[in-house]
């Protein structure tokens, strides 16, 4: 891997690795944008502050828009969403191995 291709994915995780980011993402990954008190209920658990500080982030790094009815993924928000879709399934059998080296 060339060492641009490195620090680009570097930036990409650390904006990543942001408190909520990727619930952010990941709420608003089915297309319809949701307005600021529907996106916190979505994410659960972030305050008003942090989802504020996280949506500017997300929208500096061209992932997320404000439209007239809330926030979506721009084009990048919704391939980077597609990408992490093969999370569910990974999880559900990382968390299946967890469990059986727990017996």
């Amino acid at each position: 891997m060339s060492y641009k291709e490195n620090a680009a994915i570097g930036q990409l995780l650390a904006l990543l690795e942001s408190r909520y980011a990727m619930r952010v993402l990941w709420a608003l990954r089915d297309g319809h944008a949701q307005t600021f008190r529907l996106l916190q209920d979505s994410v659960g658990g972030i305050t008003p502050n942090t989802l504020n500080t996280r949506i500017k982030e997300l929208r500096e790094a061209g992932l997320l828009n404000h439209g007239s009815d809330g926030y979506l993924l721009t084009t990048s928000g919704a391939e980077l969403t597609r990408r992490m879709g093969e999370l569910p399934a990974f999880a559900s059998k990382w968390l299946a191995s967890q469990a059986r080296k727990a017996r």
